[in-house]
């Protein structure tokens, strides 16, 4: 093993010379792109394994949906969804990053061969997860979050989104450091359509290079969010549908490796995977 790209920090991940890319799969029934698709193990592991095909440099499980308005899943139905799939994508020796708010199923799953945590509440939503965590010595992404999704669009207010993305960032990145996770193993994300209306998300992704300033590792994950979806309806009533959105997300794929990230969350790999390594040749080319 080598190293995690992001500042030179020895994390026990693979090197990519670019923003890498993560695919996304979703055990879920109810996610806002692609719930029900994936929703046996079986097909779970065989799609993670299409999307490394198509150019993902690790796979993000997940078993509970955190699109706007979710309920939230109780922790036996998460661990059955989520633990086998992380077990047979690792077995097959595909770095996996398991995407989950509990504890218990970020423990199990780090057990199952998980090489990453990435938490939307950033630690806020289980008291125990940064312990468990901190106990695993395993990366942490900490995402800008206010709240579960049910809620979250009444917390979608701001003065200055990128001035208090920044601020809320940093002092969670404080608490997390304090709990007791090393702070080379911490990445960031501004939680884009998290307690966010579209002209916060697009101002966010207009000054990623701020977000260097909290000197960590950056992802970002626009992959389908609504705020493409308002961009794209150019004036038109209804906004084009979830699956209809993956070019706009490879453009802002794109831009973001432009802007330094470390590496950008995706449902459809093929295009995000091309832009990233036109990115990097038109870097290299400078």
């Amino acid at each position: 093993m080598s190293t995690l790209r992001g500042r030179g920090t020895a994390w026990g991940l693979p090197e990519w010379d670019r923003c890498a890319v993560m695919g996304v799969v979703n055990v879920t029934p109810d996610s806002f792109s692609d719930g029900g698709r994936w929703f046996d193990t079986t097909a779970a592991v065989k799609r993670g394994l299409e999307l490394v095909a198509e150019g993902a440099d690790l796979i993000d499980v997940g078993g509970e949906s955190t699109r706007p308005g979710a309920t939230r899943v109780d922790e036996e139905e998460e661990l059955r969804r989520v633990v086998p799939v992380v077990r047979g994508l690792a077995a097959e020796g595909v770095t996996v990053s398991v995407d989950t708010m509990r504890a218990s199923v970020a423990a199990q799953a780090v057990t199952a061969g998980a090489a990453l945590v990435n938490d939307v509440s950033g630690g806020l939503a289980d008291p125990g997860m940064i312990p468990a965590v901190a106990a695993a010595e395993v990366p942490f992404v900490v995402m800008h979050w206010r709240g579960f999704s049910d809620n979250m669009n009444n917390l979608a207010v701001y003065d200055d989104v990128v001035g208090e993305v920044l601020a809320e960032l940093r002092t969670r990145m404080e608490a997390v450091i304090d709990g007791g996770i090393a702070p080379e193993r911490i990445v960031v994300d501004p939680g884009l359509g998290f307690a966010k209306l579209a002209p916060h998300d697009l101002a966010l992704v207009a000054h990623l290079a701020e977000l260097h300033d909290l000197g960590r590792p950056l992802l970002v994950a626009a992959s389908r969010k609504r705020f493409l979806g308002a961009v794209l309806a150019d004036g038109r009533t209804t906004p084009p549908p979830a699956r209809e959105r993956d070019a706009a997300t490879a453009a802002v794929s794109a831009i973001a490796a432009h802007e330094g990230a470390w590496a950008v969350r995706v449902h459809e790999v093929r295009a995000t995977a091309d832009a990233v390594r036109v990115a990097r040749a038109v870097e290299g080319a400078r």
